[in-house]
């Protein structure tokens, strides 16, 4: 399996949409920004056919220090998440 970074990222959608490479970097930025911006205020940015990115509530729970063995205590907190859409599953199989 291969990995792509940003760079060839945006060497893709420069590509595919014909624009420069540095268009197309500002443009990645711009989705990453608002994509940010809105979980930050707490709403859900969804994509028909690609997917939802949400933000998850993480309850607090106890954990183990791998050093010590020590128990210790994870505090609640919220994480981003992301469910695909059918169009990014059919793609996907």
């Amino acid at each position: 399996m291969k990995r792509v970074n940003k760079s060839q990222l945006i060497d893709k959608i420069a590509a595919n949409a014909d624009i420069s490479k540095a268009a197309a970097g500002r443009v990645l930025d711009a989705f990453i920004d608002s994509v940010s911006e809105t979980l930050q205020a707490g709403d859900d940015v969804a994509l028909v056919g690609f997917g939802t990115f949400t933000v998850r509530e993480r309850a607090a729970r106890t954990g183990r220090n791998p050093q010590t063995g020590k128990e210790i205590t994870i505090a609640a907190g919220k994480v981003p998440g992301f469910r695909a859409g059918k169009g990014l599953k059919d793609a996907v199989n």
